[in-house]
C-alpha cells in the first residue's frame, strides 16, 4: 500500500507541477504500478504527496490497476490521445517499436507525463524521471518549468 503523509499534501507539494505518466499492459495491478511509482520517486528524494496528477493513453483509462491507483492516491487520472502523445516523440529518451505497434505511440509513459505537465502547468515541461519499467508497466515523471518572473 502507498503511504501518504497525514498532513495536507497540497501544503507539501513542490512549487513546480509534477505529472506522472504510465503505460501498462492489460491487467497490470495497482500494486505493481504503486511499487514502480514509489521506488522511482524514492530514488529521486520525492514521494507520492509531491504528485499533482496521473496520465496515460486514453485507451488505458479503463484499466482497473490505473483506476485503483488514482483512487488510492486521490489524484486525477487524465487520458491523452495517441495523436497528442505522438507530438512528444522527438523528446522521448527512448522509443519502443513494441509500444508503437500496441498503442500507436513510441513511448506512452514519458509522452503522457510531458503532455500533462505542460497542459496543467501552462509552461514547457521537462522529464525528471525518464522511463522506468516493471514487468507490466512503465512510469515517467515530468514537471512544468517555472517561467521567469
Amino acid at each position: 500500500m502507498i503511504s501518504v503523509p497525514d498532513s495536507s499534501p497540497q501544503a507539501q507539494r513542490p512549487a513546480r507541477l509534477l505529472a506522472a505518466g504510465f503505460g501498462c499492459r492489460r491487467g497490470c495491478t495497482a500494486g505493481e504500478l504503486s511499487r514502480l511509482l514509489e521506488d522511482s520517486l524514492r530514488e529521486q528524494g520525492l514521494n507520492v504527496a509531491d504528485l499533482h496528477a496521473l496520465a496515460s493513453l486514453d485507451g488505458k483509462l479503463g484499466e482497473p490497476g490505473l483506476q485503483a491507483l488514482a483512487v488510492q492516491l486521490d489524484l486525477p487520472l487524465h487520458g491523452l490521445t495517441v495523436e497528442r502523445l505522438r507530438e512528444y516523440e522527438p523528446r522521448l529518451t527512448s522509443r519502443s517499436a513494441a509500444a508503437r505497434r500496441a498503442t500507436g505511440c513510441a513511448g506512452v509513459a514519458e509522452a503522457s507525463a510531458l503532455a500533462l505537465a505542460e497542459a496543467l502547468g501552462g509552461a514547457s515541461a521537462e522529464l525528471l524521471i525518464a522511463k522506468r519499467r516493471s514487468a507490466n508497466a512503465t512510469f515517467a515523471l515530468a514537471r512544468a518549468r517555472q517561467e521567469p518572473a
